[in-house]
């Protein structure tokens, strides 16, 4: 920059003595030299600024001007973009505007990093800077030192922190959003499942066990005026396929729904399911759990029912399994939301812990109602459960009456 800055003030002394030296017709002139170098001095400072601005743009790109950075990442991100190519278009973005030769985002999955976009080739310095979205770290933005033996200045320190806030929230969105169509794959995969399985148990088990009773029915009135020891040994045969066929009933619906729900309403199932898991510690030693919850609730959707029992009885097996606990507490209150907070004194999460289908499923169902679900270690030891759950509206389903209903 200051070879080219000497050149231009050089030629630009030249150029302004021989204009003036032409004009007023001298040479050699002291007058014409003062003037010169006036003008030189006067356009020296914004030359040297506007040459220097250049020079960093080429060679660092916008760091210099971070709002111009951060307003061109956003323009970006407003664009009607796919799922899947709004976290290379970042990388990109962030390569272009800082001439970085390596940027990438890695993603913080259940297995471990997972890198979900890559632009330009990996170094052998790289900065990594957490995404963090709500005190939750969502992922690593990866980014390449400009030359071996060039770290990043606190210039440029200041302008990335502000990218990965920006980053963070961008990451968080679009794993939202992946995580949604997964969830509505998933959500259509089962309910056609389930509609193929009840399909399969109907038609397989159920509808030929009623129809053998049908039979059995009809052969029981043909020999009860004829032979009455016949009739009785058949009607006690489907005495005994009538209680087979309840069973299977019974177990279809357990699979619908759990009984207990309808029974006991929540807080009794949660009730009853806390003194069973307190007699089924993995070891020798005594688990007691404790509920602290309001006698009853008023009425909820099914959806939150269901998604509260099995979070709760999901967290009572990992404490059962897992903790070695000698206490436990299962918390629900209900304002705005439904609460539930399960907490135990045991052994709490281990520092590289992997996450497992309970854990998974304990959030995807609250995040399918558009609630959460946090675990964590908890402040005194041992393992907490968060878990909130919108209320969602009740839908009173009609029932049709029947002949003598």
């Amino acid at each position: 920059m200051y070879g080219t800055l000497t050149t231009v003030v050089v030629g630009l002394y030249i150029l302004v003595v021989g204009a003036l030296s032409t004009q007023l017709q001298v040479s050699g002139n002291l007058l014409v030299s003062l003037i010169a170098t006036g003008l030189v001095a006067v356009l020296f400072q914004p030359l040297r600024e506007r040459l220097q601005r250049s020079v960093n743009r080429l060679l660092y790109g916008d760091r210099d001007e971070p709002y111009m950075v951060l307003t061109r990442l956003g323009r970006r991100l407003e664009e009607t973009l796919a799922t899947a190519a709004v976290l290379p278009m970042i990388v990109e973005s962030v390569a272009r505007a800082l001439k970085l030769p390596y940027t990438a985002i890695a993603l913080e999955r259940a297995a471990g990093e997972e890198l979900a976009a890559v632009y330009g080739d990996s170094p052998v310095q790289i900065l990594r800077l957490p995404l963090i979205y709500q005190a939750e770290t969502v992922g690593h933005l990866l980014l390449g030192h400009r030359a071996p033996d060039e770290p990043f200045t606190s210039a440029d320190r200041r302008l990335l922190d502000d990218l990965a806030r920006q980053v963070g929230v961008a990451v968080h969105a679009t794993r939202l959003t992946a995580d949604l169509q997964r969830s509505r794959e998933r959500l259509v995969t089962a309910r056609e499942e389930e509609r193929r399985r009840l399909r399969r148990d109907l038609h397989d088990g159920l509808g030929p066990t009623l129809a053998t009773q049908t039979l059995k029915v009809g052969a029981a009135r043909a020999l009860y005026q004829c032979d009455a020891i016949a009739a009785d040994a058949l009607l006690a045969e489907l005495e005994i396929d009538m209680q087979t066929a309840l069973t299977d009933i019974r177990r279809l619906v357990y699979n619908l729904r759990p009984p207990a729900l309808d029974e006991l309403g929540l807080i009794g199932a949660i009730r009853e399911d806390a003194t069973r898991y307190g007699t089924q510690a993995a070891d020798s030693h005594v688990l007691a759990i404790g509920i602290e919850a309001p006698d009853s609730l008023p009425p909820m959707a099914a959806a939150v029912e269901v998604a509260a029992y099995r979070i709760v009885q999901e967290a009572l097996t990992n404490v059962v399994r897992h903790a070695h606990a000698h206490t436990g507490w299962v918390r629900v209150n209900m304002d705005d939301a439904l609460r539930l907070e399960i907490t135990d004194d045991g052994l709490g999460l281990p520092a590289l812990r992997h996450i497992g289908v309970g854990l998974l499923s304990m959030r995807e169902r609250a995040e399918e109602l558009g609630g959460t679900c946090i675990v964590e270690r908890h402040p005194a030891g041992g393992t907490r459960v968060l878990a909130r759950l919108p209320l969602v509206p009740v839908v009173n389903v009609p029932l049709i009456a029947t002949d003598g209903e």
